[in-house]
């Protein structure tokens, strides 16, 4: 699923890795028995065992699982761990989990089977008293100014030097959703709240949300961005808004086909709709925008229409 370097950049973030260490300190406890679901390189594996965890069931379907089964030996932990080199749906344990733990996140936490890996994780291998880190990841989204990230992505296909036509990849190049990093000032409107992914009680995999906003200002609007923040468990969380510390997801760039200009007191809405088929999910938004009550632009935008024809970034 993810290079090595990759992998690598996970352990790296800082900011993300001393939450879920602290969260497995207030969790796992002598003789816990912990399933590390998606291991990767079997860190927070390997920090299960220091805080005296039982055993230790390394779930991960990526080859990666070799060199976390090196790392474990390097580190005198391998007795203690049984890496399974499956896809957890495939998989059944001998005994209930105390402690389960995850990060299968992408950009955002709505990622290929994540919710319905966890959700069957949840059911099969947590006991009834058990704990699940994270606990939970709230979404958060707001309109942004973003003339740079988005030339970016739309100012190819309108570069006629070479006297071709291109104009039309720019429907396909505005319809997908872009990792990107923005700054609080580039944020147009307050940040909205999303959806919570409550992974406690979890069924759905998929997301409906509405946002609605007023300007407050003149400016030009290139896009929504979202984000998410993770409680892992009481009293640890992390984000990734706009403001905070870079974390390796980033954030969620959706661009509007064209940039809109708005005017103070103009109104925004936008339905938003990500459903999981198959192994990916389709992103639907919707958004029209109302001057003293009159409607004056309306986009209607999908992941569809390039998600199946151009390879994710």
């Amino acid at each position: 699923m993810y290079s090595v370097t990759g992998y690598g950049s996970m352990m790296a973030d800082r900011v993300r890795m001393d939450a879920y260490a602290k969260a497995l300190q207030d969790t796992v406890k002598p003789g816990s028995i912990v399933v590390d679901l998606g291991t990767g390189t079997g860190i927070c594996a390997f920090l299960a065992c220091q805080l005296g965890a039982k055993r230790v069931y390394a779930i991960e379907p990526d080859p990666i699982i070799e060199l976390a089964k090196i790392l474990a030996a390097d580190n005198g932990l391998s007795e203690l761990i049984e890496f399974i080199p499956q896809f957890s749906t495939q998989v059944t344990l001998p005994e209930k989990a105390d402690v389960l733990v995850s990060d299968l996140r992408g950009i955002l936490p709505l990622f290929r089977q994540h919710i319905p890996s966890l959700i069957d994780a949840r059911t099969r291998f947590l006991a009834p008293d058990g704990v699940l880190i994270p606990q939970q990841d709230r979404i958060w989204g707001c309109l942004v100014h973003a003339p740079k990230l988005y030339q970016q992505y739309q100012a190819p296909w309108g570069d006629n030097r070479y006297g071709l036509n291109f104009t039309k990849g720019n429907r396909w190049a505005m319809n997908r959703l872009y990792k990107c990093t923005v700054q609080p000032e580039q944020c147009v409107v307050s940040p909205q709240w999303v959806t919570t992914l409550d992974y406690g009680t979890i069924e759905d995999a998929n997301l409906r949300g509405e946002l609605s906003w007023e300007s407050e200002e003149t400016t030009t609007v290139h896009g929504l961005v979202l984000w998410f923040e993770s409680q892992l468990t009481e009293g640890v969380s992390f984000s990734n808004a706009p403001g905070e510390p870079d974390l390796i997801y980033g954030k969620a760039f959706l661009p509007w086909e064209r940039p809109v200009g708005l005017e103070k007191r103009d109104r925004v809405t936008i339905t938003l709709k990500a459903n999981l088929v198959h192994n990916h999910y389709i992103w639907q938004w919707h958004i029209q925008v109302w001057r003293n009550h009159q409607l004056i632009e309306t986009l209607r935008q999908s992941t569809f229409y390039s998600h199946l024809s151009i390879p994710e970034q």
